[in-house]
């Protein structure tokens, strides 16, 4: 993020002034209790990820250093992994309780997402740049799965509307400190915000007492070497979260590499933002240069062009090439997505342009409703999924709990096809690193097998990019202990090449 300077170009400050602070928060407050609501009617549960760093967080609870170095144990992200620490003092609910906490993360990313809009295009862009970012199916996601990137993205929001208000109501460009403490929270979730942040620090340089340059420079170097800190106390290599996860990539055969950044680049901007908004952005970036002039835009585009510096910095780094690398110019182009439909709003009652382009944007507007019922089969995917994954943990945690079961994981681990239910099962059995396997990495001789059928179940949990699938067959001298049919629908399971896995999910101990 860099600063901004203010404009007296119309329109450019249109609803300054006009702050209906009641209506704010009783908008805010709604969203956050309808988010509470659903969090306690629909229970959904954190990702891979976020379920390592819960088992992390007991961890340091319990006096053991963690277990970054576990097999195909994700990178480590500083303030999530604290966060966790917290909530584990709540015991096995703390990953509900981590859910709650990114989907109110969602609210306030909407909400920094409205702020900044405002301060940059009036009300009314505003508005609409809010409704895109909070019904985005990639956020929603996000954020009931727990990814860290929601609670990120509402940091690095939050730190930009507060710059561009601030810029906007006492003059002056850059150097607060407020935003540069959020970029610097950030900066302890993801990487990303390490550009931002000493971006903004050395724009900020210029003029500043020295105390003052101090002071910035010390925010943004430190999370990167708080981070760098924290790898080296635990594993005694302070790049371990850069080396593992480019390893861990290489491992599982993810698109890698810097040629894969420019074809990636198109396609995760239009799936993450929908391609409506994504052209929506295009053209109302080059609306609002051409009206407003590029220096109060400076914050948006610098999260746009940071957020592209970035993605192809993992390209270059060889780490995996991934959608959520993209959010922050994802959210760029909202905000211009919103100037693109609403911006003549801001415009004069006689001007030339507004009666042409509120036309043109009330044409894209019927063109996106028409999208939008095209594409409502996407909500209905969204039930589906997580009703699989709630299938799959109610399955899981009544297997878990069968007697016959608890007492076989006594005679050795309990495996899995792969690793992607190693750190729940981790988390929910309280269970040290030995005690819980994945055969991808070690087929263990003796203990507990569980094993996948059913397309879907497979091909979430049975097979793993980088792992054989002959690690979903049972080894011999195992014998039959329980089974567990799946309560999601499912399309007919493909064969398997061991007669004896014909079960929804199976469960088989050492005889």
């Amino acid at each position: 993020m860099a600063p901004v300077a203010a404009t007296g170009r119309p329109g450019a400050g249109a609803f300054r002034g006009a702050r209906p602070r009641g209506l704010e928060v009783g908008a805010l407050a709604t969203g956050a209790l309808l988010v509470v609501a659903s969090w306690w009617l629909i229970p959904t549960f954190p990702n891979y990820d976020a379920y390592f760093h819960l088992v992390w967080g007991r961890e340091l609870l319990e006096g053991r250093a963690p277990t970054f170095e576990a097999y195909a144990a994700p990178t480590q992200h500083p303030l999530y992994l604290a966060v966790a620490a917290l909530l584990a003092l709540l015991g096995t609910g703390a990953d509900r309780a981590l859910v709650l906490l990114t989907m109110l993360c969602l609210v306030a990313l909407t909400w920094t997402t409205f702020r900044l809009a405002r301060a940059l295009f009036g009300a009314w862009a505003a508005l609409l740049a809010a409704l895109f970012v909070g019904s985005s199916f990639a956020f929603v996601l996000y954020a009931l799965r727990a990814y860290v990137d929601v609670p990120f993205l509402a940091l690095v929001i939050g730190a930009a509307a507060w710059e561009v208000e601030a810029t906007r109501r006492e003059g002056g460009t850059g150097g607060r400190l407020g935003p540069m403490a959020l970029l610097a929270t950030a900066g302890l979730l993801r990487p990303e915000a390490w550009v931002l942040a000493g971006l903004y620090a050395l724009l900020s340089l210029p003029g500043r007492p020295n105390r003052r340059r101090a002071v910035l420079l010390a925010l943004a170097a430190a999370p990167p070497l708080l981070w760098a800190a924290i790898d080296l106390a635990v594993t005694g290599d302070p790049l371990h979260s850069l080396n593992a996860t480019s390893d861990l990539a290489e491992e599982l055969n993810r698109p890698r590499g810097l040629a894969e950044v420019p074809g990636a680049f198109v396609t995760f901007m239009a799936d993450v933002a929908r391609p409506p908004v994504a052209l929506a952005g295009v053209l109302g970036i080059g609306l609002a240069v051409a009206r407003l002039g590029w220096r109060p835009l400076v914050v948006p585009l610098g999260l746009a062009a940071a957020g592209l510096v970035t993605f192809l910095g993992t390209g270059v780094a060889g780490l995996s090439i991934l959608p959520r690398y993209l959010t922050v110019p994802v959210i760029a182009l909202c905000l211009f997505a919103g100037y693109a439909v609403a911006g003549f709003t801001t415009l004069p009652a006689g001007h030339p342009w507004r009666r042409r382009w509120g036309r043109a944007a009330a044409g894209a507007a019927v063109l996106g409703l028409a999208f939008l019922v095209w594409k409502l089969p996407s909500f209905a995917r969204l039930e589906q999924e997580l009703a699989f994954v709630r299938g799959i943990q109610q399955d899981h945690a009544t297997m878990m709990a069968i007697p016959r079961v608890r007492a076989a994981a006594a005679c050795g681990p309990i495996s899995f096809p792969n690793y992607r239910l190693v750190p729940e099962t981790r988390w929910r059995l309280g269970l040290p690193p030995a005690a819980v396997a994945a055969r991808s990495d070690a087929r263990p001789e003796r203990g507990v097998a569980v094993f996948f059928v059913g397309r879907r179940a497979l091909e979430r949990y049975g097979f793993a990019d980088g792992a054989s699938p002959a690690t979903n067959a049972p080894e011999p001298g195992f014998s039959r202990l329980a089974r567990r049919g799946a309560s999601w629908p499912t399309p007919p399971a493909p064969q398997l090449d061991h007669p004896r896995a014909e079960a929804q999910r199976v469960v088989e101990r050492a005889g």
